[in-house]
């Protein structure tokens, strides 16, 4: 199985490579350029944009595996992010990994077996003002209790 950008796509990766002095500065709009398409990066994709950026592909994980923003196997439908750092983990953090974790059976870093939901413990969501924080896709919820969080939870589809 090879990865191959879709033509829209291929049109969007052409002009971000106008964008930058070089091809290797391209790398994380490709990158989400391609997750965006994929869903997440194989290693097919990731051997065949490090080719298109004229970069190894070990220079391009290592650029992957900087950054919490990228994934390289399957993710839930809701990806429950809930931060780390000092302000949340004193805010309770833990606890609401615990109770997701409790909830929905997985260990952060895992998948629900119905590809439903997603736990991951991460780094600041810059918000630390607000803690706890927690992500679910592109949406940040502040202040979270476990209360808080199962209404949340509850509305999703």
């Amino acid at each position: 199985m090879s990865f191959a950008f879709t033509a829209d796509r291929k049109k969007r990766f052409n002009a971000l490579l106008k964008q930058y002095p070089d091809k290797r500065s391209a790398a994380l709009p490709a990158l989400h350029l391609a997750q965006d398409q994929e869903g997440y990066l194989t290693t097919e994709t990731i051997e065949t944009l490090a080719q298109m950026l004229d970069i190894t592909p070990a220079s391009l994980m290592d650029t992957i595996s900087f950054h919490t923003l990228f994934h390289t196997k399957p993710r839930g439908k809701y990806l429950l992010q809930v931060c780390q750092t000092l302000s949340c983990s004193l805010a309770g953090a833990d606890e609401i990994v615990d109770h997701l974790s409790h909830k929905y059976q997985v260990k952060a870093g895992e998948t629900t077996p119905d590809g439903k939901y997603t736990l991951l413990k991460v780094e600041c969501l810059g918000a630390c003002d607000t803690a706890p924080v927690v992500q679910i896709n592109d949406d940040y919820y502040e202040k979270v209790s476990k209360d808080k969080l199962n209404r949340i939870l509850d509305k999703l589809p």
